[in-house]
């Protein structure tokens, strides 16, 4: 019986490692989705709790997607306020924003109450989705318990890069902004600049 235990606990970590191994080890090695291609299906948590399909979320409208690390990350709080800041003129143009980070829908509202962001909050804990957007890595040894417990222990050792999309209510790509350097993002004034751009484009075509 200790043999067969032995086993089936050498099985499944080695499934474990298999899965983990199958992530980029540093930043610059994803492979993001391109320009023109879809958006992936999964599923989002709000910070009330509430599962919610993307296609759900980016058929209402046009959609700006902030892929960010989390509230516990300066760079990307700072960040989501730039962008707040310009909210009023992205839903003018017809957008909605949406954020979506690893930390558990609970820790989504500490930084929503925070920062009094005024725009959607997403809970990816498990990184299904930001993996299928190609944007998870391995996350660093010494992010590792922080991450547990940001995630309610769900995040079992991966990060994303910070990323920018802009998507049609089909989920078509639009636009991207992805920078394996977390302290390098996508100005406010740059990516209305992208919007108007892309405003102006419909109105040609």
């Amino acid at each position: 019986m200790r043999k067969k235990q032995a086993f089936i606990l050498a099985l499944l970590l080695a499934m474990g490692q298999t899965v983990f191994a199958q992530l980029p080890e540093k930043a610059e090695d994803i492979a993001p989705l391109l320009y023109g291609e879809k958006i992936p299906e999964g599923v989002l948590t709000t910070p009330a709790g509430e599962d919610h399909q993307v296609t759900e979320i980016i058929e209402k409208k046009p959609t700006v997607m902030l892929v960010y690390r989390g509230g516990w990350c300066p760079y990307c709080n700072a960040h989501l306020a730039e962008i707040q800041q310009a909210e009023s003129e992205i839903l003018e143009l017809g957008y909605q924003l949406v954020a979506i980070s690893p930390d558990s829908p609970k820790n989504l509202k500490t930084t929503d109450d925070k920062h009094q962001l005024n725009y959607s909050l997403y809970s990816d804990t498990r990184g299904d989705f930001l993996k299928a957007l190609g944007l998870a890595f391995q996350a660093p040894e010494k992010y590792s318990g922080m991450l547990r417990e940001r995630s309610n222990g769900k995040n079992k050792g991966f990060l994303p890069v910070p990323a920018v999309f802009v998507v049609d209510t089909s989920g078509t790509i639009l636009f991207e902004y992805i920078n394996p350097d977390y302290s390098t993002r996508i100005s406010a004034g740059m990516l209305l600049a992208v919007l108007n751009e892309l405003k102006n484009q419909d109105k040609t075509d």
